[in-house]
């Protein structure tokens, strides 16, 4: 596989995973609107919002995308991870909750690692070759 094929697979994938969390978030933001308070629903509702708009500029190829997707990523994997309430969804079993987070955060990783991947093969091509 050529080298730019492999760059164009790395791109498809990592678009896929930052679009596919701003879909996976949407469907957290539904169900935290019930069960949180307000003011913790509004910081995930902009922090969503932020998402969107990287998915928007990752859609418009935007070079400065690919860095805020990562660092968007690690914030959301560090705030949520922590939560003493994301380990109870582990003990009580598998809900539907239980299963946005682990899907949530699997997303997230897979984000840092295909954007950093993709980033490294995007700078590792254009280096002038002697």
């Amino acid at each position: 596989m050529s080298h730019g094929v492999r760059l164009r697979n790395f791109r498809a994938l990592t678009h896929w995973l930052i679009y596919s969390s701003v879909i996976l978030g949407l469907v957290l933001l539904v169900q935290l609107y019930a069960i949180v308070p307000s003011w913790l629903f509004y910081l995930v509702l902009a922090g969503w919002i932020a998402y969107l708009i990287t998915a928007i500029a990752v859609a418009k190829d935007l070079k400065i995308s690919y860095p805020v997707s990562l660092t968007l990523a690690v914030l959301t994997l560090a705030v949520s991870l922590p939560q003493p309430e994301h380990s109870s969804l582990v003990q009580t079993g598998i809900s539907f909750a239980l299963v946005t987070f682990v899907a949530g955060s699997v997303l997230q990783v897979g984000v840092l690692l295909s954007v950093s991947i993709y980033l490294f093969e995007t700078q590792r091509l254009s280096q002038p070759r002697d």
